[in-house]
């Protein structure tokens, strides 16, 4: 271990922090110079990493859940050889630069998550563990080690505090995920005062008490800190492990150094007798010395010395178990059958239950065409429906299942599958109540800003939860959900519906999907043959019911509401037409042309029916057209009498459209 360059370049990383954030006057360099030895020992010695190949298989991932410290990851990318340059550190937080101002995935070579939100990171590092320790067990065989790497990631005292990352704590303790390492910057402060005004637990206790090997160091003596985590990747125990590291935030800038004002950008204003401290060249911004780029590029040529070796067992490994290689092709390449509509049977005509349970028909069919498709709930599978038969439940003993038990622990469900669909080699999917959804709408905006191909499957709809009441009826949940940019939210009318929303779902890759499905049974419509109906999932919107004389009405509605429609058209007369509505976002991109085929500019007598609040409609009905829905909380009674109280019925559908102007 070379201590003495790698101090430097602890200090030289300092001095671009403090460069980086002076020059734009915004930004944090707490975390970067209090953690600059955890960045040298990790980029320097610990980690395992290739920066010609971001993206290698056998990688250590590295994640900064303490997002607002980004400069510390973009300085030692830059530092490690990544192609982030010294320009694209001059640029931190410019227009357009590839080092905004929290960490974004796909943005940056050697970024592995997108974390803002505290303690995100640390779920996403729990499911990047998760789909490690998975495919270590799946794909490794007794001639041919291909996987063993190691998630680690840094939080600070932000992150430990956010529920969220307690809960993924538990779960990854409770399934011990031993490839998993947790560096704590230990620095006793938080964004307003000193951590002690809001905390006083021990963390070594606590880290233990929840199945976790724990070790407190002292953050800036490298020997030791190199010593604690070589042995934290050694230990194959079954336990996951933390590094609480005792650092000194803002260390470098006498004047905020250990203080809550060394949080922010506050300390850039000292930066000249801070850099002249660190032993930095006072005219020269930005300074990397040669000794450091010298061995920082030795350290590369090793680094790719051990890729090239890894590339040969690889190989040799592929040549041997062509059909594993072919399943972990798939999952890198999110490999979808073109026919997967196909695989999954039609429905029977007289076919009549929930479309959660229609749901765990489709998932099963679609588990078994996808081997690299994984699912979980929240301690609801008995109600979610979402259970793959036969694919093992993922525990220690049984590290290849493909059921995730992440008990009542939704906050960490959601940051757990992001970090599933950032490894990319498996397809994530989770599952709880619908009006659960805001639980873990963080990590559904992560998934969307990322464009991860997550699905979420959300059951118990609507006001149709009956006699659970208001508290579980979720009015204004789907269309909460219907607002967050790149997610698409699908609500089918029946089990046909259903099968085509897992078909998009699964074909979508650059983005989320949720789910919406129905506790109460709700009839299969079969005035479609079944490809037609699918395939109006995939446009987000379609023709459900064709007028049989010239077109005067249009009935808008989704999920259990359609059959009320489909119900009321009958009435009517011959002059209506219902269109099937089960995704907005999906409909929006469609052409001009095909929107105009389903919703005629020139029928301006439209109904638009859900049991949930009306707003979001309004654009597809016009101000000439009205919305039958509910703008209140719900009732606690049996479905069906919840249902006609608060007009969810086609009585109330014919006599909303016999109202139209």
């Amino acid at each position: 271990m070379n201590t003495h360059l790698l101090a430097q370049a602890a200090n030289e990383a300092r001095g671009l922090a403090i460069d980086a954030v002076h020059a734009c006057s915004s930004g944090h360099l707490g975390l970067p110079l209090g953690s600059a030895e955890i960045g040298a020992v990790l980029f320097g010695q610990a980690m395992r990493f290739n920066p010609e190949a971001p993206k290698w298989l056998n990688r250590d991932r590295f994640i900064l859940s303490a997002g607002h410290g980004s400069i510390f990851l973009y300085g030692w990318l830059h530092l490690a050889g990544y192609a982030v340059s010294r320009e694209a550190v001059r640029n931190f937080r410019q227009l357009h630069s590839i080092t905004p101002g929290h960490p974004e995935f796909r943005e940056t070579p050697g970024v592995e998550a997108t974390t803002g939100p505290l303690g995100q990171g640390v779920g996403n590092a729990v499911g990047y563990a998760l789909s490690g320790q998975r495919a270590a067990a799946r794909f490794n065989t007794a001639a041919h080690t291909i996987l063993d790497h190691h998630v680690i990631a840094l939080l600070g005292d932000g992150c430990l505090q956010e529920g969220l990352a307690r809960e993924a704590i538990a779960f990854a303790g409770h399934n011990g995920l031993d490839n998993l390492i947790l560096i704590y910057d230990s620095n006793d402060v938080t964004l307003d005062a000193m951590a002690a005004v809001t905390q006083s637990e021990n963390a070594e206790q606590y880290f233990l008490s929840q199945g976790w090997d724990a070790v407190t160091v002292d953050g800036h003596d490298l020997a030791v800190l190199a010593v604690a985590l070589e042995k934290a990747k050694a230990d194959d125990n079954g336990r996951p492990k933390v590094v609480i590291a005792k650092t000194v935030i803002g260390k470098g800038i006498a004047e905020v150094a250990g203080t809550a004002k060394g949080h922010g950008e506050g300390g850039a204003k000292f930066s000249v007798a801070a850099r002249a401290g660190l032993g930095l060249p006072e005219q020269e911004l930005f300074y990397v010395s040669p000794a450091v780029q010298e061995f920082f590029a030795q350290r590369k040529a090793a680094l790719l010395r051990q890729f090239v070796a890894w590339q040969a067992t690889y190989d040799a490994w592929a040549a041997a178990n062509p059909a594993l290689a072919t399943e972990l092709t798939d999952g890198v390449a999110q490999a979808v059958p073109l026919d997967l509509s196909e695989r999954i049977p039609a429905f029977a005509a007289d076919y009549k239950d929930a479309t959660r349970a229609a749901g765990g028909v489709a998932i099963n069919a679609v588990a078994k065409a996808m081997p690299h498709f994984l699912t979980g709930s929240a301690d609801l599978y008995g109600s979610t429906k979402n259970y793959i038969n036969g694919g093992g439940d993922f525990s220690r003993q049984q590290p290849t299942g493909r059921n995730i038990w992440f008990g009542i622990r939704e906050h960490a469900m959601g940051a757990i599958c992001n970090g599933i669909a950032y490894d990319g080699l498996f397809r994530a999917s989770g599952a709880t109540f619908l009006v659960f959804a805001d639980y873990m709408r963080g990590a559904i905006r992560l998934a969307a800003l990322a464009g991860l191909p997550v699905t979420y499957i959300f059951t118990h709809d609507s006001v149709g939860v009956g006699e659970d009441g208001p508290t579980h009826q979720p009015v204004e949940t789907v269309s909460g959900l219907r607002v967050i940019p790149n997610l698409d939210v699908i609500r089918p009318g029946d089990a046909e519906e259903t099968a085509g929303a897992w078909v998009v779902a699964m074909h979508r890759t650059d983005g989320p999907t949720a789910l919406i499905l129905t506790r109460q049974t709700v009839p299969l419509m079969n005035e479609l043959p079944v490809a037609t109906r699918r395939d109006g999932v995939l446009r987000g919107g379609y023709i459900a019911r064709h007028e049989t004389g010239a077109l005067t009405t249009i009935l808008l509605s989704c999920g259990s509401e359609l059959q009320h429609a489909m119900v009321a058209a009958a009435a009517l007369g011959e002059g209506v037409r219902v269109v099937s509505m089960p995704c907005f976002e999906r409909f929006d991109r469609q052409s001009p042309e095909y929107r105009q085929s389903v919703l005629p500019q020139a029928c301006t007598r439209r109904l638009a029916i859900e049991a949930g609040v009306s707003g979001l409609w309004w654009k597809y009905v016009g101000t000439a057209g009205k919305v039958l829905g509910i703008d209140r909380f719900g009732i606690s009674a049996p479905a069906e009498l919840v249902m006609q109280e608060l007009g969810m019925t086609p009585q109330h559908v014919v006599a909303a459209a016999r109202d139209l102007g």
